[in-house]
């Protein structure tokens, strides 16, 4: 591979986009608040913290089965700013148009927004609209920014035999941009997972001083954002194959495509991880209150500092980071 040039894989949300960060931007942009690493930057103005964060889209369908690039978003940066602990409150939206792009179809996609938006409980606030010549860009990119307060949580080290919560079926959202993208005939209830994820803070956080660590697993998936913290704090990571919540169709249209599901986006997904002494009463009401699909599917292990999968006769396999090519532009 030519690492002269940036690539696809660059944008795949894994062990390259990891170095590019790391390599080029860490290092120019260095400082304190940057390098926490975190979805959302924490900032400290006038005696208030807020979280501020920004995300492009580039998602190739537009359109896809369960939303759109408007849905999506919106979406993707209020779930940043959940998984910091924040409260979302305004956004900006930045559009990048192609000469010759359907209006009615951006009325489509910015109804889209306007109603992610009142779901989310959020304003779009200020904004920018730049169009472009035909065959310099793929339709629409949007820019969205996202400003919310935090409250109490504060994220934690992580430790040996802390547990991993995922809260709902994964995948699903990488999927249905596989199914539409390559016009795949399946049968099933395949649809992305794309949603706004507020309703999340008013259950977890009254659990947040057991709560360690939150991120959406969004470009790389679970097994990506897993590799990251394994790295981070030196440990290993357990999961079980049998915990992992997953539909069926989703696994056997990925099973088909010869993709690990694993490292495929979920957009409407968090994963939590929670302090090892967490009462076992609060991983049910998880369960009662986010998702029937909600799920303990791993921990921490001080025996090694690497991430697998077991299965249910005791095989291993080891999950390392994203280093290849699956599904680029899935957000």
């Amino acid at each position: 591979m030519n690492m002269d040039t940036i690539g696809l894989i660059h944008g795949e949300g894994g062990k390259f986009t990891q170095k590019l960060i790391k390599d080029i931007f860490y290092k120019k942009f260095d400082n304190p608040i940057l390098v926490r690493d975190t979805d959302s930057a924490l900032i400290n103005l006038y005696s208030k913290e807020i979280a501020f964060t920004t995300d492009s889209f580039v998602v190739n369908p537009i359109f896809f089965r369960g939303g759109d690039i408007g849905k999506l978003s919106v979406s993707g940066t209020i779930n940043d700013l959940i998984s910091c602990g924040a409260e979302p409150k305004y956004l900006s939206l930045a559009l990048i148009i192609e000469e010759g792009f359907s209006v009615k179809e951006l009325t489509k996609i910015v109804n889209s927004i306007k109603e992610t938006s009142i779901l989310a409980n959020v304003h779009i606030v200020t904004g920018d609209t730049k169009v472009v010549p035909k065959g310099k860009a793929d339709g629409i990119f949007i820019n969205t920014t996202g400003i919310g307060y935090t409250y109490e949580y504060k994220p934690k080290n992580i430790e040996n035999k802390d547990k991993i919560i995922i809260t709902g079926t994964i995948a699903e959202h990488g999927t249905a941009i596989a199914v539409d993208r390559y016009n795949l005939k399946v049968k099933g209830n395949i649809k992305s997972d794309c949603m706004p994820l507020n309703y999340l803070t008013k259950y977890i956080k009254k659990y947040y001083r057991y709560i360690k660590f939150m991120r959406d697993p969004t470009r790389g998936g679970v097994g990506q954002v897993l590799n990251e913290l394994s790295k981070r704090y030196g440990l290993g990571v357990r999961i079980t194959k049998d915990s992992i919540p997953i539909r069926q169709e989703v696994e056997a249209i990925n099973d088909m495509l010869g993709i690990n599901p694993l490292y495929l986006a979920c957009e409407g997904r968090m994963i939590i991880v929670v302090d090892k002494n967490i009462p076992l009463n609060i991983l049910e009401q998880f369960k009662k209150e986010i998702s029937m699909d909600a799920a303990v599917i791993g921990e921490f292990t001080d025996k090694n500092d690497f991430v697998y999968i077991e299965n249910y006769f005791g095989g291993k396999r080891v999950l390392g980071e994203l280093d290849t090519q699956i599904l680029p532009r899935i957000c």
